[in-house]
């Protein structure tokens, strides 16, 4: 008499798991191969009870747990499918089709939200990754479910908060971007300077100019800046040299295709804190007006630069070396076609306006007009820095030894 407190068929069902067990390794490809043709006939019942035998010796690689789940869904078992499905996204958690294919078992099952998590994974994953040709379709599959359910929450989301009072109109401007990052028009941007962090500084990407005190100064002497920039380049363009240029020391750029090319270039009045005393010289009005802003004066600080990007060259998207500045640009000739993007903000130069920035944020420019485009570039203290911190950071980079590799 058996005592184990266990019943009839809990005994059948060890009883059932030892044998198969005890498959060999021939009748374990044999059942593979046996349950491959009977899902490709449209036996789904036959193809399952032999993918089960195999994956009961708990020797099932990824690709038989995921015959399994497909047995399962065409035998019509959801929740034999999504455990199949459960057990190969532990065997292999990036595995883009098993996403897919639990974001459909979550769907069916009711749970939008965790279809949806499921179908962003799967994006998530397929990022940067070779995917076959075959599982494309199921990709854009996922892109447009994903779509058409954020339009919906956002529909019903609007529809909310217009009965309550903030519709478009009555928002404030972060609020707004709150909601455009929740429904995935805007994505979530964040300094990430290459050499320095200092922490704590709120994350914006454009400045309300204004704000800052100096900035009409520097506007109203955007005329006589051009006049010097264009005296300067009826010479020849004589002092514009490669932003990049190719150190061997150091790792190429980001920006690859620009590297050494007059595409886009500059001249400098100041270079990583050091005066170039005949352009200076040249440009007396433009250096005269940029000393008005806060311009950090530590070792790689301050930085002016005409800076000219060429017709249809593009600046590809980089960060900055440091967030404890902001970065200026005064547009000086800016024809049509030309374009900045920092973070999700996109915005075309205005010619005697300043437009000012964290550029540890990633940031892009394009010019694709016919012409030249060029604008004064100067950088600033970070205002939310006091006295102290400005002194430490400024301390901090005051000798070769302590400068951040470029």
């Amino acid at each position: 008499m058996i005592r184990s407190g266990l019943g009839g068929l809990a005994i059948a069902a060890i009883v059932r798991k030892n044998c198969a067990m005890q498959l060999s390794n021939e009748e374990a490809v044999a059942l593979v191969r046996r349950g491959v043709e009977a899902l490709q006939q449209g036996r789904a019942a036959e193809a399952r009870r032999c993918f089960e035998r195999v994956t009961q010796t708990g020797r099932a690689n990824v690709q038989i747990w995921l015959l399994h789940a497909t047995a399962c869904r065409a035998d019509g078992d959801a929740a034999a499918e999504e455990e199949a499905i459960n057990q190969l996204l532990l065997i292999e958690p990036a595995l883009i089709r098993a996403h897919i294919m639990k974001a459909d078992c979550r769907s069916r099952a009711g749970d939008e939200q965790g279809a949806l998590k499921f179908y962003e994974s799967a994006i998530r994953v397929a990022e940067g990754q070779q995917v076959a040709d075959d599982l494309l379709p199921e990709l854009r599959r996922a892109e447009t479910t994903l779509a058409e359910s954020y339009a919906r929450l956002d529909a019903g989301r609007e529809a909310a908060l217009t009965a309550r009072g903030f519709g478009p109109g009555a928002r404030s401007p972060r609020f707004q971007q709150s909601l455009d990052i929740s429904a995935g028009r805007k994505k979530i941007f964040l300094q990430e300077p290459t050499s320095y962090y200092f922490p704590g500084l709120p994350q914006i990407q454009f400045f309300d100019t204004a704000a800052f005190d100096w900035v009409p100064a520097v506007e109203a002497a955007t005329d006589a800046i051009r006049a010097e920039l264009q005296a300067v380049l009826a010479d020849g363009a004589d002092g514009f040299r490669p932003y990049l240029h190719h150190n061997p020391d150091r790792p190429r750029p980001s920006n690859k295709a620009l590297v050494d090319s007059a595409d886009w270039s500059a001249l400098f009045l100041c270079e990583n804190g050091v005066a170039n005393d005949a352009f200076v010289a040249r440009c007396p009005q433009t250096w005269a007006a940029v000393q008005a802003a806060p311009m950090p004066r530590i070792a790689n600080s301050p930085t002016v630069m005409f800076s000219l990007l060429a017709p249809g060259a593009r600046i590809g998207a980089h960060c900055g070396m440091f967030n404890t500045r902001l970065v200026c640009h005064l547009p000086l000739i800016v024809p049509p076609k030309c374009g900045f993007r920092v973070g999700n903000e996109v915005r075309e130069w205005q010619e005697g306006r300043l437009l000012i920035f964290d550029d540890s944020i990633e940031h892009e420019a394009w010019n694709d007009s016919d012409r030249d485009r060029v604008v004064l570039i100067f950088d600033v203290w970070r205002p939310e820095l006091s006295a102290q911190e400005r002194n430490e950071v400024g301390a901090l980079f005051s000798g070769p030894l302590a400068q951040p590799a470029n």
